[in-house]
C-alpha cells in the first residue's frame, strides 16, 4: 500500500520537541476554505498571549493567487477569525481558528458561503434550528487506490463491512479513533463514528449544532481529519462516488429540526417542511455539492441506498428516499428529519442555509444565482 514519505518520519523524535516548553507564546493556526470550495488551507503565527475568545485573535492575510482565490497582481486576501478550538496537534495553550475569507476590498470571497449563512441564521434564531451532519469519507493510499484494498483487484462484495469488526472487514480504524479523540480534545461537537458499507469508507457525525455552529464544527472536523491522515500517510477523500461500479457512494446526510418540530405535534411541522422542500428540489440539488449537482449526479442514482437526483421523495425509515423520517419520530409524533441528498463534499454552510431558506423563510422558486451573491 502506497503511503506518503512524511508518514515514515520518526514520530517519537517529533514528540521530543512538542513537549518543549514554549514560555508565554501561543501558536495559532488559521484555517480557511480555498477556491475549490472543498479543500482547506492553514498557516500558523505566534501570539504573545493566549486568546480567551475569538475576538482576541487578530485578523491576518494570505496570498490568494496560490489558493485559486485571486490574481497574482492583486493577491492579498484577509483571514477573519470566526471560531476557535483547542489544538490537538500542538496541544494547549495552542489554538486552531476557523476563518472567513475577504477579498482585497473586504467583500466576502466568492467561496465564502459562511457570510450569508450567518445572516440567515441570525434572522431565524427564534426558531432554534438544529442540525446534525453525517460525514462519509473514503481512505485512499497516496496512489489513489482505496486503503486496504488488494493492489490489483477488489475486496469481496459489500455486506460484512458496515459497522464491521475484524482485520478482514475494516481498514484504518487507527485513523478513525485518532480523529475522534482529536475532535473531542479540540472541542468539536463530534457525536459518533462507524465503518460504512464500502470497505475503507467511514463516517463521523457532528451535532447537534445550532445555526452557524454546524458549518464551523464540520469544517474543523474535516481539517482535523485531513491532518490526522497526514500523520498516517493516507488520504481522506470526500468524493461522492470514489469507486465506480457496485459500491456505495459517500454522502453527508443532514438531520434537521426546528423548535416546533421538536415539540408535541411536531410531525405536522416536519411534513409541512418536507412539502416545501419537494417544491424546491432543483434548488437544493444545485447547492448540495460544490459543482452544482455534477458530483451528486454520480452518486444519486436510485441505487446503493440513494434516491434519484431527478426526483424528490420522502418516507418513513426508507433510505432510498430524498428525505427520511426516522421510525421513532413517526411513532412519537415529533423530532427531526434526515435530508439524504447532500454529497460528502458539500459545503455545510450552503446546505444549512438552503434548508432554512426553504422551510422557515418560505422562499419559492428554483433559481440559485441570487443566493451566491454576497
Amino acid at each position: 500500500m502506497s503511503v506518503s514519505h512524511s508518514s515514515r518520519l520518526n514520530k517519537e523524535v517529533r514528540e521530543k520537541y512538542i513537549k518543549l516548553p514554549q514560555g508565554d507564546m501561543v501558536q495559532v493556526t488559521y484555517i480557511w476554505i480555498d477556491g475549490t470550495g472543498e479543500n482547506v488551507r492553514c498557516k500558523t503565527k505566534t501570539l504573545d498571549y493566549e486568546p480567551k475568545s475569538i475576538e482576541e485573535v487578530p485578523e491576518w492575510n494570505f496570498d490568494g493567487s496560490s489558493t485559486y482565490q485571486a490574481e497574482g497582481s492583486n493577491s492579498d486576501m484577509y483571514l477573519i477569525p470566526v471560531k476557535m478550538f483547542r489544538d490537538p496537534f500542538c496541544l494547549d495553550p495552542n489554538k486552531l481558528v476557523m476563518c472567513e475569507v475577504l477579498k482585497y476590498n473586504r467583500k466576502p470571497a466568492e467561496i465564502n458561503l459562511r457570510h450569508t449563512c450567518k445572516k440567515i441564521m441570525d434572522m431565524v434564531s427564534d426558531h432554534i434550528p438544529w442540525f446534525g451532519m453525517e460525514q462519509e469519507y473514503t481512505l485512499l493510499g497516496i496512489n489513489g487506490h482505496p486503503y486496504g484494498w488488494p493492489d490489483n483487484g477488489f475486496p469481496g462484495p459489500q455486506g460484512p463491512y458496515y459497522c464491521g469488526v475484524g482485520a478482514d472487514k475494516v481498514y484504518g480504524r487507527d485513523i478513525v479513533e485518532s480523529h475522534y479523540k482529536a475532535c473531542l480534545y479540540a472541542g468539536v461537537k463530534v457525536c459518533g463514528t462507524n465503518a460504512e458499507v464500502m470497505p475503507s469508507q467511514w463516517e463521523f457525525q457532528v451535532g447537534p449544532c445550532e445555526g452557524i455552529d454546524m458549518g464551523d464544527h464540520l469544517w474543523m472536523a474535516r481539517f482535523i481529519l485531513h491532518r490526522v491522515c497526514e500523520d498516517f500517510g493516507v488520504v481522506a477523500t470526500l468524493d461522492p462516488k470514489p469507486m465506480t461500479g457496485n459500491w456505495n457512494g459517500a454522502g453527508c446526510h443532514t438531520n434537521y429540526s426546528t423548535a416546533d418540530m421538536r415539540k408535541e405535534g411536531g410531525l405536522k411541522h416536519i411534513e409541512d417542511a418536507i412539502d416545501k422542500l419537494g417544491k424546491r428540489h432543483d434548488y437544493h440539488m444545485c447547492l448540495y455539492d460544490p459543482h452544482g449537482g455534477k458530483d451528486n449526479s454520480r452518486r444519486l442514482t436510485g441505487q446503493h441506498e440513494t434516491s434519484s437526483i431527478h426526483d424528490f421523495s420522502a418516507g418513513v425509515a426508507n433510505r432510498g428516499t430524498s428525505i427520511r423520517i426516522p421510525h421513532q419520530v413517526a411513532q412519537e409524533g415529533f423530532g427531526y428529519f434526515e435530508d439524504r441528498r447532500p454529497a460528502a463534499n458539500c459545503d455545510p454552510y450552503a446546505v444549512t442555509e438552503a434548508l432554512v431558506r426553504s422551510t422557515i423563510l418560505n422562499e419559492t422558486g428554483s433559481e440559485t444565482k441570487d443566493y451566491w451573491t454576497n
